[in-house]
């Protein structure tokens, strides 16, 4: 038994209102799409349109600087912390009680400057002890000299016996012995005094009091009374790669001081100037670095212990390089290069760099002398692409309105049309009759008309004209 299937009107037009729908929203995304990757094609084809490669439409707008011939410092740089010449915790030599403090915190003191005084009454007390026991022995010891001298006229005269005399010197002896051991009690007790009397060691900045009047102190202390911190002159310490050993030994056996400079944290600004002291006596095997010391006169107190500084330690002149900014040199898979202005169009220009000079880097390599690198706007250029010199400003001002008018790109007229044409297609489809048999008939052998939201034969929906 043959079975065949032979479709209503109704099951035709609804066919073909879906292809319509389907054809319209098919040639709205693909005239989208074909815009887009022609746009896309121009802009990133070197010679395409609007493209900044060789052949361009128009040129690239680039900031450019001169090649300069001039002597350049070579700097060795490094990461340091300043240290004080001496610090110094000073601690009372003997026990009491803490009477006055002569100084204000953070204030700059001398050396021998009084800082603080102790009770001094157990060191005198122990004075007067010492002082009595010695004039009680000294006049023990005078009795005992004037026994002897008896003792000495007697034995001339046959006297007294040799034995007496003897004894009486060792006697006298014994005295002068007691009496050292009496004087040096004396000293000793003098000494006690005198360290109730706290004195600065050396010349420095005064810290944070560690303890108030009145508190008990001991010489057993760990903390001490206060911290001083000798800041004139300021030591600054900062280690450099073991690769520099060779500058830095000939900067060190220099006989002129060799010139050293800390700057701030963002180098922005310079701190100080000093020279170079000295070195360590090896090398740090964990870092493979040498560890330096520089001094600093820190005349006006611009420097402060454990301050982190950038230093500079000068390491000779290059005579006659050739310098360009920083900026201007690019790394490519061969190496460094720069780009060579020459006339509207550029070149790569392979390069060498040499020792930094600040924002400025030195380079060997074919450059004339004058001639103009590219600084800004390298990052679409190609070797003989066209450029047009502009300011920095101009440049800025380029990228920032290129970017505003991405971001405010037209919306395709297809795109309209795309979503425009299905919402008509909807519409015919509800103007078309409910029955079937309300609609006129197609011719027989015959398919029913599309509905009149079709698109026309031959243009695809919502797109230009083919």
């Amino acid at each position: 038994m043959k079975l065949t299937f032979t479709p209503n009107r109704k099951q035709i037009r609804t066919a073909l209102i879906l292809l319509a729908i389907a054809a319209v929203v098919g040639g709205g995304l693909y005239y989208i799409l074909s815009k887009n990757n022609n746009a896309n094609e121009g802009m990133g084809r070197p010679g395409g349109p609007g493209g900044f490669g060789k052949g361009g439409g128009r040129p690239q707008p680039v900031a450019a600087s001169p090649v300069k011939v001039q002597d350049v410092p070579i700097w060795i740089n490094a990461i340091g912390t300043m240290v004080p010449k001496n610090l110094v915790t000073v601690r009372s030599r003997t026990d009491g009680e803490l009477l006055k403090l002569h100084f204000q915190e953070g204030q700059l003191v001398k050396a021998g400057q009084l800082l603080a005084e102790l009770d001094p009454r157990a060191a005198q007390v122990q004075l007067t002890q010492a002082n009595g026991q010695l004039a009680r022995d000294t006049a023990l010891l005078k009795n005992a000299q004037l026994d002897l001298e008896r003792y000495r006229s007697l034995l001339e005269k046959d006297s007294i016996s040799k034995q007496q005399v003897d004894t009486q010197e060792a006697l006298v002896r014994q005295y002068q012995g007691t009496a050292e051991v009496d004087r040096g009690a004396v000293a000793a007790a003098q000494l006690q005094l005198a360290y109730t009397r706290i004195t600065a060691p050396v010349s420095g900045r005064i810290g944070l009091r560690q303890v108030d009047p009145g508190n008990i102190v001991k010489a057993s202390d760990a903390n001490g009374i206060v911290v001083i911190a000798q800041v004139q002159p300021i030591m600054a310490v900062f280690s450099v790669p073991e690769i520099n050993l060779p500058a830095v030994t000939e900067a060190l056996n220099a006989k002129e001081a060799v010139v050293v400079e800390v700057w701030d944290r963002e180098q922005k600004k310079k701190l100080a100037t000093g020279k170079l002291l000295t070195a360590d006596n090896q090398i740090d095997t964990a870092t493979g670095t040498l560890k330096i010391k520089a001094e600093f006169a820190n005349t006006a107190n611009t420097l402060f212990p454990n301050q982190f500084v950038n230093v500079k330690l000068s390491a000779g002149i290059v005579r006659d390089a050739q310098v360009v900014p920083g900026s201007a040199v690019l790394r490519g898979a061969k190496g460094n290069y720069v780009y060579l202005i020459e006339g509207d169009t550029v070149s790569a220009v392979p390069v060498k760099m040499g020792p930094v000079n600040g924002d400025e880097v030195v380079v060997e390599g074919k450059l004339p002398a004058g001639a103009q690198v590219v600084t800004d706007g390298a990052d679409k250029l190609r070797d003989g692409a066209k450029v047009s010199v502009v300011s920095a400003e101009a440049r800025n001002k380029a990228t920032s309105d290129e970017g505003k008018g991405k971001g405010k790109r037209k919306k395709p007229e297809g795109a309209a049309a795309a979503t425009e044409t299905p919402a008509a297609s909807g519409a015919a489809a509800s103007n078309a009759p409910a029955d079937p048999a309300s609609a006129p008939a197609a011719p027989a052998g015959k398919p029913a008309a599309a509905p009149s939201s079709a698109p026309p034969e031959g243009r695809p929906a919502g797109g230009p004209p083919a």
